[in-house]
């Protein structure tokens, strides 16, 4: 039922939500992000709340544009890839090995995540500067596309703001 100013009465669910497992089943969206070592974005990826971050790296991996040197070819890769023990499976780390990308991601079960923390809070940086913008912090758009849109435009404001700083 739709009241009088066109708001809904229940909760209303759009494109690449899902379920949030630590936030009582509300429906919630998650910004999957990759840095490089200083933290401006290089990929950016929307998924439900309930999708497991090592589902995404692949697709984030592959959306990396390339990258300008000084000389020689663009890079189309990575170095090195930093991830916590969320990301410790075979597909993952078999994928790196093929694209020729160190992987440096701790193991579960065997090492702590307290040693990928020099690294670590650079994502969690980026993050923290996503969520500065109000329109990413609260998810208010319905359309998963305008979503993404919004995601875009504030990582490539974050890039646009260090390099004017820079200069």
């Amino acid at each position: 039922m739709r009241g009088r100013l066109g708001q809904h009465a229940g909760p209303e669910k759009g494109e690449l939500t899902g379920p949030n497992p630590v936030d009582r089943g509300k429906y919630g969206s998650k910004i999957h992000l990759l840095t490089e070592r200083t933290g401006l974005p290089l990929s950016l990826a929307i998924s439900g709340a309930n999708v497991h971050d090592s589902q995404a790296l692949i697709p984030l991996t592959d959306a990396i544009p390339p990258i300008r040197s000084r000389r020689g070819p663009r890079r189309r890769r990575p170095g090195k890839l930093h991830g916590d023990k969320a990301y410790d499976h075979r597909f993952i780390r078999s994928y790196l090995r093929r694209r020729q990308i160190t992987a440096r991601i701790a193991r579960r079960g065997v090492e702590s995540s307290t040693r990928l923390g020099r690294h670590r809070w650079v994502i969690e940086r980026t993050v923290a500067w996503l969520n500065g913008f109000r329109r990413l912090h609260r998810r208010y758009e319905y359309k998963a596309d305008h979503f993404a849109g919004f995601a875009s435009i504030a990582a490539a404001l974050i890039c646009y703001r260090r390099v004017a700083r820079q200069t």
